[in-house]
C-alpha cells in the first residue's frame, strides 16, 4: 500500500502563508496508529493519533498532522520498509526523518507504537500459543530494533520536540470467556505482556523518549477487582477492560475499537500534559543537525505537503486481526523468563546506540 505523507487539509500555499505558527505532529507506528476496525476490514479516522492530534491543536494553534503509520507494521518493516510504501522514502522510518529534518525546528511532537506484531505474527501459532524460542529470539531482535527506531526519532528532534512511545495492552485477556482453558491462557500471558511492556519502557526511557502507560489505563494486570459484564457475568476487571475497549471478546480481534482507541489517545494526553514543554505554539528550539543512520538526504521528499490518502489496507497475512483470531488454547508459562530478556537487550542496544552516537 502507498502512503502519499501528509498533512490532512493543508494545502502548500496555505503552509507558505502561514508557515510561521505551523508546527508538526508526527504518528509513528502499526495499525494502532492507523484505526484499523476488523469490522469494516479497513483503517480509519477513530485511531488514537487522530484524537490526539484533535486535543493536541486545541492547545498548540497551527499544529499538523503527519499520520504515517502503517498496518501490519514491525520494528524490523518500519526501519526496512516492506508493508507500506512512502514516495520517495525507503520506509517509514526514513519517511518520519526526512519530515522531521523538512520541518527542522517545528516538529512539537513525535508519537510511537510498534512492536506488538513482531511477536504476534512470529510467535503465536494458529491455535493460539506462544512459542517461548521464537519468544526469546524476537524478544531481542525487537528491542535493538526499538532502540535503532527511538534513538534515530530523538536525534533527528530537537529541544522543543515532545517523544511519547506506548506500552501495550494484553489482547490475550479476551480467552478468559472461553472456559478453563481460556482463563488459563489468559492468566499465563499477563506476566509475558507485563515482561515485555517491562522492556519496551526501558528503551523508550533510554532513548530519551516519555511513556504512555497504556497497559495500566486498560488495567492489564488487575485479575483482582470483579466487574459484571453483561452476558459473561463476573470477571477481572482487566478482562472487562479489553472486552470493553477492543474486539477480542467479540470478534476475537486484538485491535482497539473506537473507545478503546480514546483510552490510548488519553494515556498519550496524559502525558503530554504533564510534560507540555512552555510555548509549545511556537517553534521548538534547533538542535544539532541530525544525522541518523539510513535516512535520506533532506529535501528528497516533502512529507506534509502533499494530500492525505487516509486509511491503509490491511495485507492478507501481516495485519494484527490476522493473529487474533484465537487465543484459547494455553500459552506457554516458560516464555515468561524469555521476554523478560526484552528488558536487558533494550538497555543495552540503547546505551551503545548513544555511546557511538556520542563519539
Amino acid at each position: 500500500m502507498t502512503i502519499v505523507l501528509s498533512t490532512p487539509g493543508l494545502a502548500a500555499a496555505d503552509e507558505a502563508s502561514n508557515g510561521q505558527d505551523t508546527t508538526y505532529y508526527i504518528s509513528v507506528g502499526d495499525s494502532l496508529t492507523t484505526g484499523y476496525q476488523p469490522d469494516v476490514d479497513k483503517d480509519t479516522d477513530v485511531a488514537y493519533t487522530d484524537q490526539l492530534y484533535a486535543q493536541l491543536k486545541q492547545r498548540t494553534p497551527g499544529l499538523k498532522h503527519i499520520r504515517l503509520g502503517c498496518t501490519a507494521e514491525t520494528t524490523e518493516s518500519l526501519i526496512n520498509g516492506g508493508k507500506c510504501d512512502y514516495p520517495n522514502a525507503k520506509s517509514q522510518l526514513d519517511a518520519a526523518l526526512q519530515a522531521m529534518a523538512q520541518h527542522r525546528g517545528k516538529v512539537a511532537y513525535v508519537t510511537v507504537s510498534v512492536g506488538a506484531n513482531d511477536i504476534l505474527l512470529n510467535c503465536v501459532s494458529p491455535a493460539g500459543a506462544l512459542d517461548g524460542v521464537c519468544l526469546n529470539s524476537t524478544s531481542q531482535t525487537m528491542a535493538k530494533n526499538l532502540a535503532q527506531i527511538a534513538g534515530a526519532l530523538r536525534k533527528a528532534g530537537t529541544n522543543g520536540t515532545q517523544f511519547v512511545g506506548s506500552t501495550y495492552y494484553n489482547p490475550f485477556l479476551g480467552a478468559w470467556l472461553q472456559g478453563a482453558a481460556g482463563q488459563q491462557a489468559a492468566k499465563e500471558s499477563a506476566p509475558l505482556v507485563k515482561a515485555a511492556n517491562t522492556g519496551i519502557t526501558q528503551v523508550y526511557k533510554s532513548t530519551g523518549f516519555k511513556v504512555a502507560d497504556v497497559a495500566g489505563t486498560f488495567s492489564s494486570d488487575d485479575f483482582t477487582t470483579q466487574v459484571n459484564v453483561p452476558g459473561a457475568g463476573e470477571v477481572p476487571a482487566n478482562v472487562a477492560k479489553i472486552c470493553k475497549l477492543t474486539w477480542a471478546c467479540t470478534k476475537k480481534d486484538p485491535h482497539p475499537n473506537a473507545e478503546g482507541h480514546k483510552v490510548i489517545a488519553g494515556a498519550f494526553a496524559a502525558v503530554l500534559a504533564k510534560n507540555d514543554a512552555p510555548g509549545a505554539g511556537a517553534s521548538p528550539t534547533p538542535s544539532a543537525s541530525p544525522t541518523p543512520s539510513g535516512s535520506a538526504t533532506p529535501g528528497s521528499a516533502t512529507p506534509g505537503s502533499a494530500t492525505h490518502t487516509g486509511a491503509n489496507d490491511p495485507t492478507a497475512n501481516g495485519d494484527l486481526a490476522e493473529t487474533g483470531a484465537s487465543s484459547s488454547a494455553p500459552v506457554l508459562a516458560g516464555a515468561g523468563l524469555a521476554v523478560v530478556a526484552v528488558g536487558t537487550a533494550a538497555v543495552y542496544f540503547a546505551r551503545r546506540r548513544r555511546a557511538s552516537e556520542e563519539s
